[in-house]
């Protein structure tokens, strides 16, 4: 059952003669952000294998056709379209001596790494039935590590640029996480570049040894939860749902995050090949996507302060237009033309992140709006349909990518034809300037922006004082 307010708090004005306060980009302890941030690390350092390398290696190493990981990742995605909302729903309304976070935090890391060693260190024959349970295992405990996590950091703060702050620290954690990954198979192009094993057996250390340092020092950064006890609403599946899909600003984020998810998915599954099969360039396949995050680590912080002075939707509209250029300079790339795809390369290091990091922390301001209307914080729910958008992104890049260039004629076991070759290339450059542009648009003109927000929290103040008991 709703709680319900009285309409005169609920509904408090936000009177003309109260200003909107600069709200500059500081405030909590850098060195506990940084604490807090490293559970990036293990989750990002397992996203881009999972995007990257994993169907390449289970295609070449051990033979699953491309159609059939396309398909496995798909079917996942279903299974998450259930599985994610239901976390985030059960976590927005868990009550315990830890916190509504951590439990689901803590246990979601358990199943994380178990699903991990299974995926990256394969001790049984390679089927698609093995690849299928270990994928599925892999995303429910990512699930329910990361829907929680980002929930938790919509709360640490509620200010508007603070949010982007927290979530710069998490970029930059989750980009120095790439890093690490992308290295190691890079090490191993130049000594052993067949051995897929190996690559997996590498970045699958990354992931499970970070994930064992991180996680004590992340739930021990911030001790208190910042948000306010809010009353616990019991929520069917199908109610969930409801909610996220009739919020128009949480579907218009979530839309554009999808389509950024699409197009840097796309971009990931098909780069090995595009640099192996079409550039004739094998041995930079693994350095390129290095070069890449390289730039992507220092782009994170710049990105940031473009946020702070023109407003998070507008930075991440500026960003994925310079995304689409990039990508569509892709068609002029010719076979052996390296240093026009390095320039490109660079450039997509300084382009990304700009609207994972802005889409994130508008999720949190939405859920702020959402709390005022209705009276109730579902934080983790509106996360957790950002999730969705993360992974399904992840998985429609694959899903379609990768039979959509088999279609094309193009087979990482055979020798391909140029007709094949010219089909990869349409694919990779086409797939995420056309996913980019979409994403664009539906960031355009975004109305909750830093004075719009400002009155959402003190309008919750007030209210929430308002509704405190006396002392």
């Amino acid at each position: 059952m709703a709680t319900h307010y009285p309409r005169h708090i609920l509904l408090q004005p936000i009177h003309s003669r109260v200003a909107v306060r600069k709200d500059k980009p500081q405030g909590l302890n850098g060195w506990r952000l940084a604490g807090f941030a490293s559970l990036a690390v293990p989750i990002y350092a397992a996203q881009m294998p999972l995007a990257v390398y994993l169907p390449a290696i289970y295609a070449q190493h051990f033979g699953l056709s491309l159609a059939t990981i396309g398909a496995i990742f798909l079917a996942e995605r279903v299974w998450g379209a259930v599985a994610d909302p239901l976390i985030g729903t059960f976590s927005d309304r868990t009550r315990s001596r830890f916190g509504r976070r951590r439990p689901w935090i803590v246990a979601g890391g358990i199943v994380f790494g178990l699903a991990a060693t299974a995926l990256f260190f394969p001790m049984l024959g390679v089927t698609p039935l093995y690849l299928a349970a270990s994928l599925f295992a892999m995303y429910l405990g990512w699930s329910m590590l990361q829907i929680p996590y980002l929930a938790w950091s919509g709360e640490i703060s509620g200010r508007y640029h603070e949010r982007t702050r927290i979530v710069t620290y998490q970029t930059v954690a989750g980009s120095a996480a790439l890093l690490l990954v992308l290295v190691l198979p890079t090490i191993i192009d130049q000594v052993r570049p067949q051995d897929g094993a190996l690559k997996l057996a590498a970045m699958g250390s990354v992931v499970l040894v970070s994930l064992i340092v991180a996680l004590p020092i992340a739930l021990s950064a911030f001790p208190k939860a910042s948000a306010p006890d809010q009353p616990v609403v019991r929520l069917s599946t199908p109610r969930a749902v409801a909610l996220v899909f009739n919020d128009k600003l949480l579907l218009r984020v979530l839309a554009s995050d999808l389509a950024v998810t699409t197009g840097q998915g796309i971009r990931s599954a098909l780069i090995v090949f595009f640099v192996t099969f079409y550039m004739g360039l094998p041995q930079w396949a693994s350095g390129l996507f290095l070069l890449q995050f390289v730039f992507g680590i220092a782009a994170g912080p710049i990105w940031a302060q473009i946020g702070y002075r023109i407003g998070k939707h507008r930075a991440a509209f500026t960003g994925e237009v310079i995304q689409v250029a990039i990508n569509l300079g892709l068609l002029l790339v010719v076979p052996g033309n390296l240093p026009l795809l390095l320039a490109l390369t660079i450039a997509q290091g300084f382009a990304q992140g700009s609207g994972n990091l802005m889409l994130r922390s508008m999720v949190a301001d939405v859920a702020d709006r959402h709390r005022l209307e209705t009276g109730h914080d579902r934080t983790a729910l509106f996360f957790s349909a950002f999730s969705l958008s993360i992974k399904a992104g992840m998985a429609i890049a694959v899903g379609v990518a990768l039979p959509l260039v088999a279609w094309l004629g193009f087979d990482p076991k055979t020798a391909n034809s140029p007709e094949a070759l010219h089909g990869l290339l349409l694919v990779f450059a086409l797939g995420p300037a056309l996913a980019h542009a979409v994403s664009a648009a539906l960031v355009y003109g975004f109305p909750l922006d830093q004075a719009s927000h400002e009155k959402v929290r003190q309008t919750l103040a007030a209210r929430d004082s308002a509704l405190a008991p006396a002392e």
